[in-house]
């Protein structure tokens, strides 16, 4: 989570919560009779009218009506399907009943996946932006607003109001993945040392400086994850030792840097698209 560049300052992190959408749905069943009844002196007819068609409509299935998360999304961009219309008709007819069938529910395309390229340009988009008077920023600004810092505060302890005072770094990088949509690509949090392990989680993490990768740095050199004090995105590696990053709360802004390899701890690797 930092970036003041302070080895004795370490990070912070947080999470997004699921929503549930109930559906409910109703199928009306229309019948009827009629009869119709002559009589004469000598002989009578009865006529029975035969039942008009009924139809059920179906719920939508439960693929349907699951929610796109967040991941976090986004901000908890949470993506909703939204129950499609269903529809009926009972057609009367004097000899066959006809059912009618709901509609079909359409197919939803999942999101679009940013390349490493759309990251890193619009983290450098960025550089340049720095702290107001009171040390705050639009990235802190905006994350005490997602479900996400809900859940790392439940998590880590503190209140909202405290993200303004935090260290930025990830708060940063986890904008970054909100504004492209994929935040449950790149993660979103306020603690570098749980955001590195959320990488680690999902079989995405490593020590090759990929561009667009999630690089967690330790000022000391230590290898260990739970010694992590900063992060940011990696714009290329210099192959000279040395990686060239884009980084918030790099001195109390938005900036690029060349950082030597002896100071990263590992890499975090989004899915991003090919």
């Amino acid at each position: 989570m930092e970036a003041k560049e302070n080895p004795l300052v370490a990070g912070k992190h947080r999470k997004s919560s699921p929503l549930v959408i109930t559906l409910r749905t109703t199928g009306g069943i229309v019948a009827g009779a009629a009869v119709i009844g002559a009589a004469t002196v000598t002989a009578q007819a009865a006529i029975d009218a035969a039942p008009a068609g009924t139809s059920v409509a179906k719920p939508p299935s439960a693929a349907a009506a699951a929610s796109v998360g967040a991941e976090p999304s986004r901000k908890a961009r949470a993506s909703h399907n939204v129950p499609e219309k269903l529809s009926g008709d009972a057609s009367k007819s004097a000899t066959a009943p006809k059912a009618a069938t709901a509609t079909q529910a359409p197919v939803k395309a999942e999101p679009k996946k940013p390349t490493a390229e759309d990251a890193i340009e619009l983290a450098k988009s960025q550089v340049g932006i720095s702290e107001n008077g009171n040390g705050e920023t639009k990235f802190q600004d905006w994350y005490m607003t997602t479900d996400r810092a809900k859940e790392t505060l439940a998590r880590d302890g503190g209140d909202l109001e405290g993200y303004n005072d935090a260290q930025w770094c990830d708060m940063f990088v986890s904008w970054i993945g909100e504004r492209l949509g994929f935040s449950h690509g790149i993660g979103s949090d306020a603690w570098t040392v749980e955001h590195a392990k959320w990488f680690e989680q999902q079989d995405r993490w490593g020590d090759e400086p990929r561009p667009g990768a999630i690089v967690f740095f330790n000022w000391g050199g230590s290898e260990n994850i739970d010694d992590i004090e900063h992060v940011g995105m990696v714009i290329k590696d210099n192959g000279d030792g040395t990686v060239q990053t884009v980084e918030g709360n790099t001195s109390d802004a938005v900036l690029i840097k060349e950082r030597s390899a002896d100071q990263i701890v590992g890499y975090g690797y989004p899915d991003y698209a090919e």
